[in-house]
């Protein structure tokens, strides 16, 4: 046997609804021209009306004063229940909360912060359970020599997608700006990552290059790369023969200033005359 429930609508009571001014006064802790005007009355449920009014508080742009009233059955006496500043429809609001650990962004951790990983997280697996990395059972078969925790395939795979993404991977401005045969991966400062990445990524070790000291793709590259000149053979430069004519001498007539001395005249002795 079932039994068919419903839920009746509450009525407004008139005696609380009238009882604008009792609400209105019930607002204390601001001044009288934050109050703005009476909005509307709410039934909340028998003998029980909520009041609204509009709110001038500087910052509070469509919030609400809400005042709740009520009163005993068979009396006309309208009592203050509870008083409260609600949001409106239009009212400006402050972002949702989001915890720590989803506002971190890429390079938010300084010099001295901590910031533990979770217990349950899906980028690390327990470092006694079998890894699904060969690389990485080669190594940790020595039981209670290992770490407590390694990366798992999905932490693996979320970390070669972003590194590949990023500016580590073939789309990276100075490697788009590189010669085509300048990779990487065919350089000779390229260190090769040990386990399932090595076969994409490695550490660059070129103290000229722009990467020195991170991890970057097979196929990403700059001008840095140990073989960018063994490709560029030397072209000669065209030198032109110099040309001598010698065959005509053309005379110039200098003339000679004051206190010069003709040839025939003999030499001046140095010194002061």
């Amino acid at each position: 046997m079932t039994t068919r429930t419903t839920t009746r609508a509450a009525r407004l009571d008139q005696v609380c609804a009238d009882a604008v001014g009792i609400a209105r006064g019930a607002i204390t802790d601001v001044d009288p021209a934050d109050i703005g005007e009476h909005l509307e009355a709410i039934a909340e449920g028998d003998r029980l009306v909520t009041h609204l009014f509009e709110s001038h508080l500087a910052g509070y742009r469509g919030w609400r004063w809400a005042v709740t009233v009520t009163r005993v059955p068979r009396s006309r006496h309208v009592t203050v229940c509870e008083t409260v500043l609600l949001p409106g429809p239009d009212a400006l609001l402050a972002p949702g909360w989001v915890p720590w650990n989803e506002r971190l962004q890429p390079g938010d951790l300084g010099v001295g912060d901590l910031m533990p990983t979770a217990p349950d997280d899906e980028r690390l697996a327990q470092g006694y359970v079998l890894s699904d990395d060969p690389a990485v059972e080669e190594v940790s078969w020595e039981l209670g020599l290992g770490r407590s925790r390694v990366m798992s395939r999905e932490g693996r795979i979320d970390t070669a997608q972003r590194w590949y993404d990023g500016e580590a991977g073939p789309e990276a401005p100075i490697s788009a700006a590189a010669p085509r045969n300048a990779r990487c991966g065919t350089c000779g400062f390229y260190l090769p990552l040990a386990g399932s990445l090595r076969a994409m990524f490695g550490v660059c070790g070129n103290l000229y290059a722009p990467d020195d000291g991170r991890a970057v793709s097979s196929d990403h590259g700059c001008g840095a790369h140990s073989e960018a000149l063994l490709g560029s053979a030397e072209q000669p430069v065209e030198e032109l023969p110099t040309v001598f004519d010698d065959s005509e001498v053309e005379s110039v007539a200098v003339s000679r200033g004051h206190g010069s001395v003709e040839e025939s005249e003999p030499a001046e002795d140095y010194g002061h005359s």
